[in-house]
């Protein structure tokens, strides 16, 4: 059961749209808005220190994001404190937590930025997905969204490992959350459309595998990306 007062869940904001993460500067960004992206993600204070860009700079691109696009920063962080002054140094509305964050640190969030919206990782490894369905309990009240994502178990990394993962087991996510499921990992034109009818998520990710060698993202391969899961989403 969602207990009272929680966030309301943004369906119509997330429905069959497209999030493309990394950006590095303005130029790529506006870039990704005339391709179409409805959200761009900035991975920012992350562990391992593979930020794109600065924070001063992510916040000067997404205070100049036309209407109809939203940043989401999208962070490792696992404190309440750290994680609002990340909000407030980036003046985003929207959060993307990979952390194991506890309910605890959510409801202070909630309590500080009520209108703050708020997207919950799910890293699907093999055979957890009991474990994914007592997250989705245990989270639901305080997140707007949930994120399901890949774990690499040769770089322990969860998030941007160009890797796929059991799209059985996102499906069946998305089948039983309450809150709108984004797909992610591994996802590019080659596979978009596959992964969409799927899992049939509210939204999709994608990251590494639209960069070219030199680390930018690659036009043509955005374009593409777009174009197929758009053509996905008319035919489920």
């Amino acid at each position: 059961m969602i207990a009272s007062g929680a966030p309301p869940r943004p369906q119509g904001e997330l429905e069959r749209k497209i999030q493309i993460a990394g950006v590095i500067d303005a130029q790529e960004a506006a870039m990704l808005v005339d391709e179409g992206a409805d959200f761009l993600g900035f991975p920012l204070r992350l562990n391992d220190g593979r930020e794109d860009l600065d924070e001063k700079s992510a916040r000067a691109i997404i205070g100049e994001l036309p209407a109809h696009v939203s940043g989401v920063v999208i962070t490792y962080l696992e404190e309440a404190d750290e994680i609002l002054d990340l909000m407030e140094s980036t003046g985003a509305d929207w959060i993307q937590l990979h952390g194991p964050c506890t309910t605890r640190a959510l409801a202070r969030i909630r309590r500080n930025r009520p209108a703050l919206k708020i997207i919950k990782s799910l890293i699907i490894r093999q055979q957890n997905q009991p474990k994914l369905e007592q997250e989705i309990e245990k989270f639901t009240p305080w997140v707007n969204a949930f994120l399901t994502d890949t774990h690499d178990p040769g770089t322990r990394r969860t998030g941007a490992t160009g890797i796929t993962h059991d799209w059985l087991i996102s499906g069946k996510v998305a089948e039983r959350s309450p809150r709108p499921v984004i797909l992610a990992g591994g996802l590019d034109h080659s596979n978009v459309a596959e992964a969409i009818r799927t899992v049939k998520p509210t939204a999709v990710d994608a990251h590494s595998r639209l960069e070219g060698e030199d680390g930018r993202k690659d036009r043509q391969r955005v374009s593409r990306f777009i174009a197929q899961a758009r053509k996905a989403w008319r035919m489920v």
